[in-house]
Formats: structure tokens, sequence, C-alpha cells
């Protein structure tokens, strides 16, 4: 009898025919890594593999690596087991990872978007997910909940749009605060440019330089210090990280209205929770009907659920007929997230204690911030000038000591290393 493609261990999920792992979390000698957010592909490893288009952000944030890049679809052949890999639709570069070995095609999706809406390909920031068919397929559930359904991004976009122009008719700044990896750049890709301005933090800089390296269209962006007439910034969109909210960095931009970009946005408390005036319900996870979507286009078998709300997809995937099981992973790592934006700590407890208040779970499993990606301040600092910094020298995108971590008050379950 043959033994499963994927296993658990201590370090991450393991190839046993391959000898390789997908994403580990402890230090490995090989590593397929399937997108460059900090808790998929993190330091110390001997040998990384990822897709071509991703190279230039996993450079950025892992450094000098012995890294080799495929071309999506491209297969190469380790130890008897052909390995490619495939669009995700998450982030540029995120990858599906699919193994074939005596017959048997196992795909680990990684992060992925996939839309109720039927409109993945509309955002042209990353190739868009494609269904690999296989016999079993290694799903995240970040989004696992009937609640999360995203809407068409046309219609969220004319929403954003509108907050936009009618901040910029009254003299206001528009502070729009999502991730720098990944929904920033969705954020500026869906945008009207035409309505004013757009000034971007640098930590989104970093990120919008590799995209467009990578061919991504992005509209034209500024720096703060790249603004010569102050006055255009009351009618300019601002793109930030959340971390930067309350900072002297975002005080700048006096009177503005603010605004936060995430998936949590669906659930009914979490603007008010955050303290802003919007929430736009964006994210570059799939929501409830798109996993659905996705594990059935696989045609499998078997589905192994990762991060998220595994105990309810595992239960809706047996009701479904299919056998169903969850991996624990260290994916959604609160402290590392936190590391790479500031944010993930206080992210994850807010939104757990939402979904709590709401009683909306039924669930053990965790929940948080959608995915961060910023490069640290490592990583970023020779690309942030003055105008990047809190007036106390700190990065705007350095961790809060004020903000709840993982078993703080109001920082949600003391284990936090799934949340979301």
């Amino acid at each position: 009898m043959q033994g499963d493609l994927v296993v658990e261990r201590p370090e991450g999920l393991y190839c046993p025919p391959g000898d390789f792992y997908i994403d580990p979390w402890r230090p490995v000698a090989r590593a397929v890594v399937t997108h460059a957010h900090a808790d998929h592909a993190r330091p110390g490893h001997g040998a990384y593999l990822a897709a071509a288009a991703g190279e230039t952000v996993l450079r950025a944030r892992l450094g000098d690596v012995a890294l080799q890049t495929l071309a999506y679809g491209e297969p190469i052949d380790h130890f008897g087991v052909r390995l490619s890999l495939h669009p995700a639709g998450h982030v540029l570069g995120s990858a599906q990872v699919r193994l074939e070995h005596r017959g048997r095609v196992w795909v680990a999706s990684g992060d992925y978007f996939v839309s109720g809406a039927g409109d993945d390909g509309d955002s042209p920031t990353c190739a868009p997910f494609e269904p690999v068919r296989c016999h079993c397929f290694i799903t995240e559930s970040t989004f696992g909940l009937p609640i999360y359904r995203w809407k068409p991004r046309r219609a969220l976009f004319a929403e954003i749009d509108a907050w936009w122009r009618a901040n910029a008719e009254a003299g206001r700044p528009s502070l729009l605060m999502g991730y720098s990896f990944g929904k920033a750049q969705r954020l500026l890709a869906g945008v009207d440019a035409s309505i004013g301005p757009i000034v971007v933090h640098g930590a989104v800089e970093t990120l919008n330089r590799a995209y467009r390296a990578a061919g991504v269209a992005l509209p034209p962006t500024l720096r703060v210090a790249e603004v010569a007439d102050k006055a255009l910034l009351r009618t300019a969109l601002v793109v930030a990280p959340p971390s930067v909210a309350g900072s002297a960095w975002a005080r700048r931009f006096a009177g503005a209205s603010d605004a936060f970009a995430s998936g949590w946005m669906q659930l009914r408390g979490a603007r008010r929770r955050r303290g802003v005036d919007r929430g736009f319900v964006l994210s570059d996870h799939a929501d409830w009907p798109g996993l659905q979507r996705a594990i059935a286009a696989t045609g499998c078998e078997r589905v192994i659920v990762t991060h998220g709300y595994e105990a309810v997809m595992v239960r809706w995937l047996r009701e479904q007929g299919l056998e169903a099981d969850a991996f624990r992973t260290e994916y959604g790592d609160a402290a590392l997230e936190a590391e790479a934006e500031g944010e993930r700590g206080a992210e994850a407890g807010a939104a757990a204690a939402v979904v709590a208040a709401e009683g909306q779970t039924g669930t053990d499993a965790g929940v948080g911030a959608d995915r961060v990606g910023a490069p640290d301040a490592s990583h970023a600092a020779d690309d942030r000038d003055a105008d990047d910094r809190d007036a106390d020298g700190r990065d705007a995108g350095d961790i809060d000591a004020g903000d709840p971590g993982p078993g703080s008050p109001g920082g949600g379950p003391a284990d936090r290393r799934r949340a979301r």
C-alpha cells in the first residue's frame, strides 16, 4: 500500500518520496515555497523552489538564497516525483504545487483567491487561479464560513471610488489602509486614478516596484516627499499599511477620512473595532463559495484542510460525501506577521473577538487578519526616507508595543498560530 504524498512533520508539510517540504516553518534542506508572504516563505532553508513570477519579491524578502524558479506549468522530476507549479491568484508569484507519483496526483493550494462572484480573472495584479485536477487537494480555509461572500470586483471598486471622489470634492484626503504586499496592489489596480493623485507609503512603494518589474500595470504613485504642492494631498488617495493608523506619518494628512480594506470587514462590528470611517470588503483569499468552486473544480476524492476554519470546512466536505481531514500548520503565525507589518497580533485578536461576539464560528479554528506581506524594516530600510517614519524615527510599519498579541487581553485565544 502506498503512503500519502504529503504528510505532517514538525518542520512542515513533507513529501516522503520526493524528500522535500512545502512551505516549511522550520529550516529544512529543500523547500518548495508557494508565495512570498512571511508565514509561507521563511529564511533558513538550504534550497528554495518557487514560481518565477515571484522571484523579485522572494529575493527582496529572503536575501541571497539558493533559489530555483519554474515557469507556471513547467514540470521537473525529483526522486521520481513530477512537480509543477500553477497559478493560485493570491499575490504576485503565488502558486499551487502539483505532485505526481506512481499514478497519484496531489495538489497543495497554498493561499489562493477564487470568488463566488466569478470575477477571479478581473484583477490584473497576478495570474488567476487555475484549477488542477487531482486525487487529493490540500486547501486553505481562511474564510471558510458561509458568512464570507465577496462582492463583484466592479461593485466594490465603485464604492471605493465614490468614497474617494466625495472626499476629494470636500477637500479631504482619503487614507485607505491595506496590507502592503498583494492587498495594496489590488487596491491600486482597481481604483479610478483620474479622481486625483495617489500617494503611497514607502512599504507599499517597495512592493509596487516589484510588481511593475514583473509587468503588472499600476497607476502612477507618489511618496509624500515627492508631492511638491502639499495642497494636492487634500484630494489624494493615500494607500498605506494598517500600522500607520494614529501615527505621525498618518497625522500629516489633516482631516483625512480613513478606511480599511480586508475580508474581515464582512463581519458586523469589525469597522467599529477598527475605529475607521469606512470598511471595504476586499480579500486576496477565496470566499466560502469560492472555496467550494475551487475544490469541486479539482475533481478530487479527498481534501485535506489547512489554516483557517478547518473544523467547519471538514464537516461540510464530509457532508458532501468527500473524504476530508485537516493538517495542523503554522501558517498565519501571529508574531511573524506582526514583524512583517506591525499589525498581525492586533488584527487577529480583534477579528476573533468580533466572531465570538456574534456567535458566527462554531469551530475552534483561529481567525484574524488577512495575509500580511510588507517587507520588514531590515528589508525595506533602504527604500524608506524620513517621510515614512514616525517622529521617533520608528518605521510606521514596525510593531506597536501596544498591540494586543497572542494570549494578551483582547488578543483572542492563547494559541494563535493559525490566526488569519
